[in-house]
């Protein structure tokens, strides 16, 4: 079983996750925490394996909880579940290593979905003994469907703001209902403007990380839909 702890200042909220959680096979709560502090705390005490941390914490900033974590020697993996759009608490979060930032409000299927795709990550490196480079490069989100576009991005194209596209394009995939979402519905998850979106789309798109397809209104010019490719 992966354990889990639930970082969240609402207590509804917390138990809400809590739930979503519990619903995943392979997944187990033993904790929830409203603070900062109290996060470093359970942490010591009962050493999960994955945080489900909010970054707006009454009494300090998420990530720096991550970063007194890390200064501890803690080294539980970190899934940021916040309502914070803004690119600096994105790339700090990358800086910081999390496995993931999921934006609020979300629904079961795109947690799920998350927690899943780090369950195989944990599997695919849990065995004794050298890796492969397919192996290696998984374990650092760079391969698949997965794939982080760390080189070669156009001019204009930033790397935390290509992680955050994909991620919104990885929860499309696990909570829409065809499985797609639009350049206007990505900026929003995002927190970037409908054109930003649609040039990372249409790069992932180029690159072979994505695919499109066109969905036909009453009126107007088709909606391009985009998904990760598999």
């Amino acid at each position: 079983m992966i354990r889990v702890l639930v970082v969240d200042d609402d207590f509804m909220v917390a138990r809400i996750h809590r739930g979503f959680v519990e619903r995943v096979e392979g997944f187990e709560v033993v904790g929830v925490a409203a603070t900062g502090t109290e996060a470093i705390s359970l942490v010591a005490e009962l050493a999960p394996d994955l945080v489900l941390l909010d970054l707006y914490l009454p009494d300090r900033f998420g990530l720096d909880v991550v970063g007194r974590l890390r200064a501890a020697g803690e080294t539980c993996d970190v899934l940021v579940i916040t309502a914070a759009k803004e690119a600096d608490a994105v790339r700090r979060a990358v800086r910081e290593g999390v496995v993931g930032y999921l934006l609020k409000p979300f629904g079961f299927p795109e947690l799920e979905q998350r927690l899943r795709a780090y369950a195989a990550e944990r599997e695919r490196v849990a065995a004794d003994g050298e890796l492969t480079q397919e192996q290696i490069d998984a374990a650092f989100g760079t391969s698949g469907v997965t794939r982080r576009a760390t080189v070669t991005l156009p001019k204009g194209l930033s790397v935390e703001t290509a992680a955050a596209v994909q991620d919104a394009l990885a929860a499309a995939g696990g909570g829409e209902p065809d499985g797609a979402l639009s350049a206007s519905e990505c900026a929003e998850r995002v927190g970037i403007s409908r054109v930003s979106a649609r040039r990372y789309l249409e790069h992932f798109v180029a690159t072979g990380a994505a695919e499109v397809s066109l969905r036909y209104g009453t009126t107007g010019r088709p909606e391009r839909r985009y998904r990760p490719r598999v």
